[in-house]
């Protein structure tokens, strides 16, 4: 009986089990293809619907299940995420057949299943495996991609969670597959055992690396060391090693060798290039050994051996077909012939093999058969009579593989003789930790029945893993239990126990299983000898535990018995008792503390071990404890406290702290029930905070018990000492009788395992006292540890600690009286560590001394344990002491790491790390600094909370400085912490298409209504109608403009039926005026992409909407239906060709490049129909300007070129190359040269291009060379501007356009470049251009296309003249670009407009336009925004004329239509060029000097007009409005639109297709992209806008001649993002926001800020100098554009959201426009600031702070138990925190106000709040505080505190103190002077004098002389130098001067 409670005594219970079922099996057999897959394997199709099917079936489903039986495996882990909100889960991965299923589960939720796969073949393997995927740039972190492995028999899945999947095949046959840190490492199966082979040959590798799915499979590299040999480098080759376990960290991998039958752990690591080089040179021959010739025999043999199975024939060419058999001629196999091949001296090589003699040479083969060996050439490789291969055949060119991965030998077992009989192949291995952090890595060897477990070190310095001792347990089975640091081993008999690393535990009960030794008699067989191997340290513990002979330690006997090696066939093995209950054999899928039993009935449970504690305190106390004693002390304390906490039937967990001081006093030798407080710890409440399931109560009626729990409770005792007025007769109750009877005095144990440690023990839980004193959550716990300190400190004579803990909780130590006598000689045995005589560390005593400004020692801490203190002192250090290197260097100025004697070295390599980080705080403001470095610490928001508020009053302080003026590039955390949303919001970069529900500007406008219930779909629905309706608030512009740009409804087609007029001429009169409005109709779409520009993010399951292009028209009254193609009119063919390409680049414009386009959805939206051919081509166009197309795939480029549709080819051409701007990208120039003739070799094959295709291509190949000047290019398009007409038909029409665009393409290639135009001056591009303008003789046709030019045209004659008409004016734009902005005097008056009649009538007057333009924008900087400037551009003799009548001209030479003409035309071009000047900028000049000419030119007179023609006039109002629209780009001026609507009524007369295009372009332009986009004037822009704005427009909707109506589009690319939209941080909806916009000074102007109110345009970015969101309603925010605009562009570029935080007490500018109803605004008008006007009420509609509503709802409100002054008070608190913008600080003032209340009514039992309150008050008079109200520039910021409530505070604290020492200056006295103080007095309120007037401790006060001083200077000086501030000096001089005078002469 003895022995089972032996037994019995250190038995821990598991918690309750469950029995356990894999999840993945339950889901397969609901799995519908699992059986169907089966079945089809099973039989025959024939077989299983025969007539007696059913049966067959049933007969196959039993087959079934029997088979997955057999197959299924499965795993579990723990959960891993990146997030850690989710709670902690089981994932497990299940494989049966052909499936795998992976799901999860956890404590709160089921398992479901993650993700379940099916394969084609069979599972042989399933695994989670980590992938690596490597960075391109340096700085970025390598990505990690988690997924999941199947291994069939032929190829790996790799499925990764990013939902990649990979397939690899495999080249050779595997056996295991092993998840490692780099990747996968494949061990290959070893065939060749079945035939004996030649002994001499190399083996193959059989161990190889894979690093990503993608990567070559390599061979690994094995660097071992022998004894006798030097370090060996080699493939591993040995079959006879195999790996029996891999690990990631550390990187090792254990592997068996069957031969010697030991285990050898290697370190796993990537490669060395030496190594590899090495390996590569030199592959490990063993020696001589190796005869070259002898090696052909081996080959045969080895072919031999593997066509045994084939029938006989050429022994290669079989072998080939064997192959073939065994591998699926799949793409993914063939497309591997490159696969590793292996060669007998494992050079690795891939190879290419000559097709003669070896017809497959795939993967496979390879691997299998070596075929590169050392002989001689003369020798015949294959002896065998029937060999056919040469040498070509076996040496072909190798080119090696290099290996990845090496694997280094660390450790190998050393074996005994006996060890050898059995193979003792490990079973099991893995890695465990004990509870002091040794490491262990431990192996099951089940043969032998026993665990091996060797310590192992990781060394700090080269990271290398140091193996020490082995350790062997006896074990059937183990399992490691992680997050207890403990594993689980099944002892031989048959029962469960605990271990810790090597050391035991206890036994383990499970409750319904009975363990064998309780039922059987103990049969012990005798000792074996093997003891003596057994290893020191498990011995020592057995002579401890026999040391330490207690009722409830581990008894001897059953400590030694864990020793003992149990014979192998021990007699319980075939016991017949066994067969009757079930029995555990074996542990499997360990994860954190649970494991599965497997028990000898088949079925499993599942358990969970207890953890080691599950209080925050105890956790952390056993911590600090670990921390300060020896290794195996603190083992033995851990050991020995799991035991006692985890005892089955043991304490319920709310007393797990009271355990835990009773076990720990106990170690100490303690008698704990001696003493009192300690016997009646277990009445006790729960002190330590746990959420534990209560216990079920005793009773409900309640018991004696509950009355004696009350009496000996502290608050009794606190009641006895203070009697509550009205009860008079709680005196007479005795106290319990505890508390008298102390009896004698107790000793200690001196031989107790703690004792000589009782001091360090002491001082660390003394240190994590006052850490947890500085988190309020924690304060229970420090008063928990408390009752156990002050014993401590009592028995250790330790006064100063006494009374520092009397000063914190006076009530509650004033109840303890005993103390145990240590005598001196016990004292002595003890170890003192030195740190103990010092100062006592009191941390807010620190913090207060910091803040007066008194040096202090460095304040001790923990590493890992304080990690608060560690915090805020640096914090103090930093922000109170101003020293900006607190954190980095000066850190142990501050604080002194406590090291444990035999911890060399713990923590220290963190802290080192730490501060070796360079904080990139600029070197200026310290709060930034201390913001900065809190973050990088890890300090969060709600970590600040439960720092005590005095404590935090400095950070606080540090925070509201950093928030009112922040840095724009400070990191996501540390604006989280300063408070500042809205930064937090702008730093999480997210563009509006990702995460639509960020702002809600993506909800459609509201369609005006309309009467027609179908309304189509207009393709200007997605503009962000809460942006445009702040920008344009006052009216329904953008709605106007929808409808004037709508072109899917039919027009109003309006014509009066006159008397006289016939009905059909009626009809055809409508027609013609139908065919009339849909010239308009036409043009719309070009304006309609401007203005819908980037609104849209398209959906990628669905098409895009494209609107329908109308051309239809109703007549009113009847609204009948007026169509085109009724045949009563003629209309002109393809008349619509143009206009629907221009419809589909309208609706592709819409399209934001931030949105997620792929190549199949842009395949997706083709269309189905022919006739919607050319929308689709100009869809294509469109994706290219907004860049999506180059996710176009090559081959679909090349399918729609070669369908040969024009319009496709143009879109397509133009579209690649304006994605690909200005990147010479090599393959778009190639697809771009078959379409200009003039770029490919003469001798090339003609190809039919279409001639607006060549256009386009000329263009293309200008955008995609733009800027570059590229030589050979620019050579062919100089050439080609000036191309001539011929060879016989050829390049006749449309001539102008193709010029035109060579000259546009030459200007782009070499934009900007001027006169510094490298390597092309024999090219002598200007003065060739300047001939192309001005005419003359055509030069000789130089280069590569002279032949082609010989045979004249048949249709035009040109003679030996260049045709100025044809080359003009892309020669004129051509100069313009390449000078442009170049300033360049001397070009710029080659373009002057000619001075002279004679002159003035050679030159077209459109051509005058083009010249004066490009004169201008060379002359860049000297465009001027006035009238004066504009027609200085005129000449002399036009100027002097015009305006006179036909009769009073100057000479009748003149021609008066020339002169007008000319000069409408220069005025448009000098116009033009303004607005190129002054483009995106809305210059109110600019404006106002374009819009005057506007309205000169719309109404001028009709005399001009005839005089000047229709036709020209129109052209030059065209082009003015253009301008004028280019200066108001993306404004919505009203004025222009108002214009643009006047024109676009204007129908009749001459106004044709090309006008209404201008006019809808202008449209377009001034509320581009909706008013969020603008132009730029970069030179790239310039380039473009001169494309798409070339003034002369279409005449008709087919008209291609003078230019390329596609180019239209390209003043896209001159489109730039400037709107800045405030979005209101907490309700997501853009707002008004004032801005402070500062600009650069130039030479026009000086450095100049405006206010604009946002929504707004900004200017160009490169003239601002920073943009600054203004007060008082928004938060400041300051973006300095000095340091760069990226910041700027980024925000710009995502919508334009700048997030603005509203400041409290402020209403947005919509509600309030002029701020008359701000909380504020009430103060101002009337003077008195009478607080009552604030209702609470009012409060929601200043703050949306819940917290603060419902404050004011609950305690701003007069009730009946709410007094009235306390309501006042908080209002007037919330007020103060609401309006002066800290609303955190409201806490702060209720816990003042508290505590000075509690100081009052004298009832604080604890000075913790009145310790805040000092520190606050010691902040305020703090230097920081006066330097900063001191400093002017500051806007001198006060505290946060208000400036009336502290002092008021201050007084009332103060009053109260002074009251009572009146009372009670004796106890002032006796505590002066060391005597014990009355019995019955009230201590507390003393505790709170000292503690506020920072009075030393009366220990300190003895050791200075101070009562014999006789004067106060005297007493002034002595108590200087104890920090005592002079106030409280003041209040302590009477007791020292008078002595015995009882309060008098008290200074108050």
């Amino acid at each position: 009986m003895s022995n089972v409670y032996e037994e019995r005594a250190t038995m821990i219970a598991a918690g309750k089990w469950q029995s356990f079922v894999p999840f993945g099996r339950e889901h397969c057999k609901n799995h519908p293809n699992a059986v169907n897959l089966q079945l089809r394997q099973l039989q025959p199709a024939s077989e299983l619907w025969s007539s007696d099917g059913a049966a067959g079936l049933v007969g196959s489903l039993q087959e079934v299940s029997l088979q997955e039986r057999q197959k299924e495996s499965w795993q579990l882990r723990k959960g891993s995420t990146v997030t850690t909100d989710e709670a902690e889960y089981e994932e497990e991965l299940y494989a049966a057949g052909h499936m795998v299923i992976w799901s999860r589960g956890s404590k709160s939720q089921a398992s479901y299943v993650y993700k379940a796969f099916t394969v084609d073949s069979l599972v042989q393997q399933a695994l989670w495996c980590n992938f690596t995927v490597p960075q391109s740039r340096k700085d970025e972190k390598d990505i990690i991609e988690q997924g999941i492995c199947i291994v069939q028999s032929m190829c790996v899945n790799v499925h990764t969670v990013s939902g990649k999947d990979f397939i690899s095949p495999l080249p050779f046959q595997v056996s295991t597959l092993w998840p490692t840190k780099f990747g996968l490492l494949f061990e290959r199966k070893n065939i060749t055992s079945d035939a004996p082979m030649s002994p001499i040959r190399e083996p193959l590798p059989t161990l190889f690396s894979m690093l990503h799915p993608l990567d070559e499979i390599a061979p690994v590299v094995c660097k071992s060391t022998g004894l006798f040999e030097s370090v060996r480098l080699q493939y591993v080759s040995d079959s006879t090693l195999r790996v029996v376990f891999s690990c990631e960290e550390p990187s090792i991998i254990v592997t068996y060798d069957a031969l010697q039958c030991t285990h050898t752990v290697w370190a796993l690591r990537k490669v060395t290039p030496e190594e590899q080089s090495t390996v590569l040179k030199y592959p490990g021959q063993d020696g001589p050994t190796q005869t070259p010739a002898a090696a052909h025999s081996f080959l045969g043999a080895h072919l031999r051996n593997v066509t045994r199975l084939d029938s006989p024939g050429s022994p290669l060419h079989c072998h080939a077909l064997h192959n073939q058999s065994r591998i699926p001629a799949s793409p993914s196999l063939h497309s591997r012939t490159h696969s590793p091949n292996i060669s007998n001296m494992a050079a690795l090589s891939r190879a290419h093999s000559p097709g003669t003699a070896a017809p497959s040479f795939t993967g496979t083969q390879r691997f299998n058969m070596s075929c590169h060996s050392p002989a001689p050439r003369g020798h015949s490789l294959l002896a065998s009579p029937n060999s056919t291969l040469n040498d070509t055949a076996l040496l072909p060119e190798m080119e090696p593989i290099l290996p990845d991965l090496c694997i280094e030998q660390l450790w190998t077992e050393t074996t005994t003789t006996s060890h050898r009989e059995k193979s003792s192949q490990a079973s099991k291995v893995f890695i465990t930790s004990d509870l002091c952090e040794s490491k262990y890595l431990c192996f099951l060897v089940e043969s032998h029945q026993q665990l091996r477990c060797v310590k192992f070190l990781e060394s700090n310095e080269t990271n290398q893993l140091i193996f020490a001792s082995l350790t062997t347990i006896p074990a059937k089975d183990a399992a490691p239990l992680e997050d207890i640091d403990a594993l689980l081993v099944l002892e031989t008999n048959g029962s469960l126990v605990l271990y810790t690393g090597v050391t035991r535990v206890s036994k383990v009960f499970v409750q319904g299983l009975l363990s064998p030794n309780f039922t059987l008699p103990n049969h012990l067989p005798p000792l074996n000898t093997h003891l003596e191997n057994v290893s020191t340290p498990a011995k020592a513990t057995v002579q401890h535990m026999s040391r330490l002979e207690e009722p409830d330690m581990p008894s001897p006997v059953s400590g030694v018995r864990s020793l003992v090696q149990h014979h192998e066939s021990s007699w319980l093995d075939d016991s017949p008792f066994q067969q009757a209950a079930p029995h555990i054999q074996a542990l499997r899928d360990p994860v954190s503390n649970r494991v599965t039993l497997e028990l000898s009935n088949g079925s499993m449970l599942r358990i969970t071990v207890p953890e080691v504690a599950t209080s925050e305190l105890v956790k952390r106390c056993l911590k600090a404890i670990r921390f300060i004693l020896p290794k195996d002390t603190a083992m033995k304390v851990l050991v020995k406290w799991y035991n006692n906490y985890n005892a089955p039937g043991g304490p319920s967990l709310h007393q797990e702290w009271n355990l835990f001081v009773k076990c720990f006093m106990t170690l100490m030798g303690y008698n704990t029930e001696r003493l009192a407080w300690t016997r009646n710890l277990h009445f006790e409440v729960p002190l330590s905070p746990v959420i534990a399931p209560k216990k079920a109560r005793p009773a409900e009626t309640g018991s004696d018990e509950d009355w004696v729990y009350l009496c000996a409770s502290d608050y009794h005792c606190q009641v006895l000492v203070r009697p509550v007025p009205g009860f008079p007769d709680l005196k007479s109750i005795s106290p319990p009788a505890s508390m008298e009877d102390s009896g004698p005095a107790v000793g200690l144990e001196p031989s107790a395992l703690l004792f000589p440690h009782i001091p360090a023990l002491f001082y660390v839980l003394h240190l994590l006292y006052e850490d947890l004193k500085l988190n309020e959550l924690q304060r229970s716990g420090a008063r928990a540890l408390v009752g156990l300190l002050q014993q401590l400190a009592r028995d250790l004579q330790l006064e100063e600690y006494i009374d520092l803990y009397w000063r914190d909780y006076p009530s509650f130590i004033k109840t303890f009286k005993e103390a145990c006598v240590i005598d001196q000689a016990q004292m002595e045995v003890m170890n003192w560590p030195v740190y103990l005589n010092n100062e006592v560390p009191c941390v807010f005593g620190w913090l207060s001394s910091c803040l007066r400004g008194q040096d202090m020692p460095p304040f001790p801490y923990l590493p890992g344990i304080c990690e608060r203190t560690k915090l805020l002192v640096l914090s103090y250090a930093l922000y109170v002491v101003r020293d900006e290197n607190a954190v980095s260097d000066n850190m142990s100025k501050y604080l002194s790491r406590l090291s444990a004697g035999q911890k060399k070295g713990f923590g220290e390599p963190a802290i080192r790390r730490q501060s070796s980080v360079k904080l990139c705080a600029p070197s200026g403001c310290l709060a930034e600094k201390l913001v900065v470095w809190l973050t990088s610490a890890g300090f969060l928001l709600k970590d600040l909370e439960s720092v005590p508020f005095g404590v935090a009053l400095p950070i606080r302080d540090a925070i509201s400085q950093c928030r009112e003026h922040p840095c724009s590039d400070w990191s996501e955390e540390v604006c989280a912490l300063i408070g500042r949303q809205d930064l937090t919001k702008q730093a999480h970069k997210v563009s509006l298409a990702k995460e639509k529900p960020m702002v809600g500007l993506n909800v459609p406008v509201e369609p005006p209504i309309t009467n027609e219930a179908d309304e189509e779909e207009d393709g200007m629905a997605d503009l962000h109608p809460e942006v445009t309706g702040l920008i344009w608030s006052q009216d329904l512009r953008v709605q106007e403009v929808r409808r004037l740009l709508q072109s899917s409804r039919p027009v109003r087609v309006n014509v009066p039926h006159l008397p006289d007029v016939s009905e059909h001429e009626y009809i055809e009169e409508k027609e013609n005026k139908l065919l009339q409005l849909c010239q308009r109709t036409m043009a719309l779409p070009v304006g309609r992409g401007l203005f819908t520009l980037f609104s849209y993010h398209p959906v990628p399951t669905e098409p895009l909407p494209v609107p329908k292009l109308n051309l239809t028209g109703r007549a009113p009254p009847r609204n009948t239906m007026v169509d085109l193609n009724s045949g009563n009119i003629d209309v002109p063919p393809n008349m619509t060709s143009w206009p629907s390409f221009h419809n589909g680049v309208a609706a592709g414009l819409k399209i934001a490049p931030a949105s997620q386009v792929e190549s199949a959805w842009i395949a997706y939206n083709k269309p189905k129909s022919a006739e919607l051919a050319n929308e689709y081509a100009g869809f294509l166009m469109a994706l290219g300007l907004n860049g999506h197309l180059t996710k176009l795939a090559t081959l679909n480029i090349h399918d729609y070129l070669t369908k040969g549709h024009e319009m496709t080819s143009i879109g397509l051409l133009l579209g690649v190359s304006a994605a690909k701007l200005g990147t010479m990208d090599m393959s778009i120039t190639r697809l771009l040269s078959i379409h200009i003739p003039a770029l490919l070799p003469p001798t090339s094959t003609e190809l039919d291009v279409p001639h607006s295709v060549q256009v386009a291509a000329v263009v293309a190949i200008g955008l995609v060379y733009q800027g570059t000047g590229h030589r050979h290019n620019a050579e062919v398009l100089l050439a080609e501007i000036g191309r001539p007409p011929g060879p016989e038909m050829e390049y006749c029409t449309d001539r102008e356009s193709y010029s035109l665009a060579a000259g546009l393409a030459l200007g782009m290639v070499c934009l900007g470049h001027g006169s510094n135009l490298i390597g092309m001056t024999d090219l002598n591009v200007p003065e060739q251009l300047y001939q192309y303008m001005v005419g003359g003789h055509r030069r000789a046709h130089a280069g590569i296309n002279r032949e082609k030019h010989k045979s004249p045209s048949y249709q035009i004659k040109e003679g030996d003249t260049i045709n100025v008409d044809v080359t003009c004016p892309g020669a004129t734009l051509a100069l313009a670009m390449i000078y442009l902005k170049t300033n360049n005097r001397s070009i710029a008056d080659w373009l002057k407009a000619p001075d002279t009649m004679f002159l003035l009538d050679f030159i077209k007057p459109e051509f005058l336009l083009l010249r004066t333009l490009a004169r201008c924008i060379i002359m860049w900087d000297e465009i001027l925004p006035n009238d004066e400037w504009v027609t200085s551009n005129v000449p002399q003799i036009i100027q002097e004329n015009i305006g006179l009548q036909e009769e009073t001209l100057v000479s009748e030479d003149l021609n008066m239509e020339t002169l007008v003409q000319a000069h409408d035309y220069i005025i448009a071009g000098a116009c033009m060029a303004v607005g190129f000047r002054f483009a995106g900028s809305a210059n109110s000049d600019a404006f106002d000097c374009l819009f005057a000419r506007n309205f000169m030119l719309s109404l001028t007179t009709t005399t001009t007009t005839t005089v000047s023609g229709q036709y020209n006039l129109q052209t030059c109002l065209s082009m003015v409005l253009l301008a004028t629209s280019m200066v108001m780009a993306g404004s919505g001026n009203l004025k222009v639109l108002q214009l643009c609507r006047f024109l676009h009524k204007r129908t009749f007369g001459e106004m044709n297709y090309g006008f209404h295009m201008a006019h809808h372009m202008a449209l377009g332009l001034l509320f581009l992209g909706g008013g969020r986009y603008t132009l730029s004037t970069s030179n790239s822009a310039i380039a473009a806008l001169l494309c798409a704005l070339y003034p002369h427009f279409p005449a008709h909707s087919t008209d291609n001649r003078y230019h390329l109506q596609a180019l239209r589009h390209l003043c896209v690319l001159a489109a730039e993002p400037r709107l800045l939209v405030p979005v209101d941080v907490d309700t997501l909806k853009p707002c008004y926001a004032m801005l402070d916009v500062t600009y650069k000074e130039t030479p026009w102007y000086e450095q100049t800020t405006v206010e604009l109110m946002a929504p707004t345009m900004l200017p160009e970015l490169h003239l601002l100098k920073q943009i600054k969101v203004k007060g008082p309603r928004y938060w400041e925010l300051n973006i300095d554009l000095s340091k760069g605009t990226q910041h700027l562009q980024s925000i710009l570029s995502r919508d334009g959201v700048l997030y603005v935080k509203l400041r409290a007490g402020q209403l947005p500018y919509k509600d309030d426009p002029r701020g008359w109803k701000s909380l504020l605004a009430p103060t101002v008008n009337n003077r008195n600031p009478e607080v009552r006007t604030f209702k609470p009420e009012a409060i929601s509609t200043f703050t949306s702070d819940a917290a603060l509503v419902s404050f004011a709802e609950y305690f701003c409100k007069v009730s009946e138990n709410m007094k009235h002054e306390t309501v006042a008070l908080f209002s007037a608190i919330l007020y103060e925190c609401v309006t002066q913008e800290n609303p955190e600080m409201l806490p702060t003032h209720i816990a003042i106000d508290q505590a000075v209340k509690g100081l009052e009514q004298s009832e604080l039992s604890e000075t913790f709040c009145l310790w805040q309150m000092k520190l606050v008050l010691e902040l305020c008079e703090s230097g920081v505080l006066q330097q900063r109200l001191r400093d002017t520039h500051r806007q001198g910021r006060g505290l946060l505190l208000s400036s009336e409530f502290l002092p008021v505070m201050k007084s009332l604290a103060d009053q109260a103190l002074d009251r009572w020492l009146c009372d009670n200056t004796r106890a002032l006295q006796a505590y002066v002077r060391g005597q014990p103080t009355n019995e019955d007095a009230d201590t507390s309120m003393l505790a709170c004098f000292l503690v506020y007037h920072s009075v030393p401790s009366f220990k300190k006060m003895a050791n200075t002389e101070l009562e014999g001083s006789s004067s106060f200077p005297e007493l002034l000086l002595k108590f200087s130098k104890l920090g005592v501030p002079v106030r409280a000096l003041l209040r302590l001089s009477p007791l020292f001067l008078h002595p015995g005078g009882s309060g008098s002469g008290l200074p108050l």
